[in-house]
């Protein structure tokens, strides 16, 4: 308990570890392919090996970590072809739930999309590329609140991983995050005029031209990527 009397709700140490370990490796601060040391880890949550090994069993079961017995644990290659995947897991919830959200949205919700967007053009106009995925991630987190589907994010979230991984790669690209920013807009003005088609419709541009950019890091980073092409190519068919 607290000095106020109250039961200690901070995140046990594994969640901790895990929420710490993941971030690093979706945002590429741990690049594919680098050694992750249990040792180091331990001794910076000051912890004993077992909350960092119960953290890097979850990042194995996302596919994030490899961990070879009596060799080691890496960071794990980029998978292009379950990146793929995720991709049209999302695009699949994301387009129902814009679609949703285009009969539900308030001003109120209008305003908070606005505001995100002003968000994005700050953070671009600062090179702050990994600041500008966070709240490109907010941004689509709001849509999914406004649906009412607010869990849809948290399934998106999950299968997007690999996916993600591409996007750091892909956010540097020249003129890139400028148009997803405008694709922003056109979705978030097509929800505040509450049509639910023209919604969809820039929803599934945005993410299909988004995913061609991503797509296109398969070729240029291969070092980064696991050797399991997708056998349908590197862009999926619009559904």
């Amino acid at each position: 308990m607290n000095t106020n009397g109250t039961q200690d709700r901070s995140p046990p140490k594994s969640e901790q570890i895990y929420e710490y370990l993941r971030r690093a490796i979706v945002r590429l601060d741990l690049r594919p392919g680098v050694p992750v040391q249990e040792k180091d880890i331990a001794e910076r949550f000051k912890v004993s090996r077992t909350p960092v090994r119960e953290a890097l069993q979850r990042l194995v079961e996302e596919g994030l970590v490899d961990i070879l017995p009596h060799s080691g644990t890496w960071v794990s290659r980029i998978s292009f072809p379950v990146a793929e995947e995720g991709f049209v897991l999302r695009r699949a919830l994301e387009v129902e739930s814009v679609r949703k959200a285009a009969d539900l949205v308030t001003e109120h919700d209008s305003q908070m999309l606005a505001d995100s967007i002003a968000r994005m053009r700050v953070i671009l106009a600062e090179n702050r590329f990994e600041d500008y995925l966070e709240e490109d991630d907010a941004f689509h987190a709001m849509i999914a609140r406004i649906s009412g589907y607010p869990r849809i994010w948290k399934f998106i979230t999950l299968a997007k991983v690999h996916l993600d991984r591409m996007r750091q790669l892909s956010a540097p690209v020249p003129g890139h995050l400028a148009d997803v920013t405008e694709q922003h807009a056109a979705i978030a003005q097509a929800l505040q005029r509450g049509n639910a088609l023209q919604a969809e419709l820039a929803m599934r541009i945005h993410l299909d031209n988004s995913f061609a950019v991503m797509a296109a890091m398969h070729a240029a980073n291969e070092s980064l990527f696991r050797d399991d092409v997708s056998p349908r190519g590197t862009r999926p068919k619009s559904v």
